[in-house]
């Protein structure tokens, strides 16, 4: 039923799709002195992002079954270039760089494309370093990234809208060796994370969580939650947000026994990537704040989301929230959907768009 109902939904934003075509960036709002230019066009369903030694951006992808290099080159349109480096996999949304290997996650497995960089044009066959996720498709997008820990973190959602599972491994957020050893479950109760970081000054945890649907238009909420180590629960399916009871398995457990979010967001905005800023060339207070892609609704009678958040700490706390790039949504029409951010060298923002098909590149002028 989750499967038609997602399907039914999708096919809301068909109508749209040559008026994404167009790429109306003069309809994209930022705040004073940035600009939003187009990196990468066209680079079907591009989904998360990682950054290789030699500027070459890696690209995920989900219902396209492929993966991406994006390579400089000043030759072309944009001044890049796009190459498939790989294709047939199962929703290869994570991909992620490691001492000069890309690591792809699709729904079960991990794989290791050995030295990439040297292989771009004749990509080796790649290694199955792990075979032990879940295989169900259901939230089987898998979001990963390396931690300072040198591990690479996996975000496994659950299988379903909102259910209870025996198998541990649902609704978590797992890490392992870069050989693919020692997998293990570092948080607990987390629905669906597409996206988390590590913070510049004290390098903890920061994920994001899609609520639960089919509650109302406006509860449960999204969330940004801190996991500073190991073996915390957020709550999940009993819990939703700071004290939203669910009402099949609320019972069961009360909120107070689980670790609430730092930040509740609207229901429905679909909080994809976290990504802490650390580059030196916007204003310095941006410096250590977080970036979150709300893809926006698709079952929500007034869409919401659609934009790209900044979000202020102090003391592992959040202090200020303000838009940061919005405008793909106009009144109820959508031209562009945000999945993911990636910091450039240079210190200018990436974020991907895999419903306009594009990587846009955010830049501030200094005055």
């Amino acid at each position: 039923m989750d499967f038609i109902v997602l399907f039914l939904s999708l096919l809301i934003f068909l109508p749209l799709k040559t008026y994404a075509q167009d790429l109306p960036l003069h309809l994209l709002k930022h705040p004073p002195g940035f600009a939003v230019t187009i990196y990468a066009k066209p680079i079907q369903d591009a989904r998360q992002m990682t950054l290789g030694s030699k500027d070459i951006v890696f690209v995920g992808s989900r219902k396209e079954g492929k993966v991406y290099a994006v390579i400089p080159d000043k030759n072309s349109k944009y001044g890049t270039r796009v190459l498939t480096l790989a294709s047939g996999l199962t929703m290869p949304n994570g991909v992620a760089f490691y001492k000069g290997d890309l690591y792809v996650a699709d729904v079960n497995r991990v794989l290791l494309f050995k030295q990439i960089e040297s292989h771009l044009n004749n990509p080796p066959k790649p290694i199955i370093i792990n075979n032990a996720l879940p295989s169900e498709d259901s939230h089987g997008w898998r979001f990963i990234r390396f931690g300072p820990d040198n591990k690479l973190y996996i975000g496994v959602g659950a299988p379903c809208n909102n259910c209870l599972k025996e198998d541990p491994r649902f609704a978590s957020i797992m890490r392992m060796n870069p050989d693919g050893s020692q997998l293990e479950i570092y948080a607990k109760g987390v629905r669906n994370t597409v996206g988390f970081d590590w913070s510049p000054s004290d390098h903890k945890l920061w994920f994001s969580d899609n609520g639960r649907d089919w509650l109302s238009d406006n509860t449960p909420p999204d969330e940004l939650n801190y996991a500073p180590h190991s073996g915390m629960n957020f709550g999940f399916p009993y819990c939703h947000g700071k004290n939203v009871a669910d009402p099949e398995f609320g019972h069961l457990h009360a909120c107070h026994e689980f670790t609430a979010p730092e930040l509740e967001l609207p229901a429905h905005v679909a909080a994809l990537d976290v990504t802490f800023y650390t580059g030196r060339l916007f204003p310095s207070e941006y410096y250590g704040q977080l970036f979150i892609s709300e893809h926006g609704s698709w079952n929500r009678k007034q869409k919401i989301g659609y934009q790209v958040i900044a979000v202020k700490l102090k003391n592992n706390k959040v202090t200020e929230v303000k838009p940061f790039i919005w405008g793909w949504l106009q009144s109820d029409k959508v031209w562009g959907r945000p999945v993911a951010s990636l910091v450039l060298r240079d210190g200018s923002l990436l974020i991907s768009d895999d419903y306009a098909n594009v990587i846009y590149r955010v830049n501030y002028a200094k005055k």
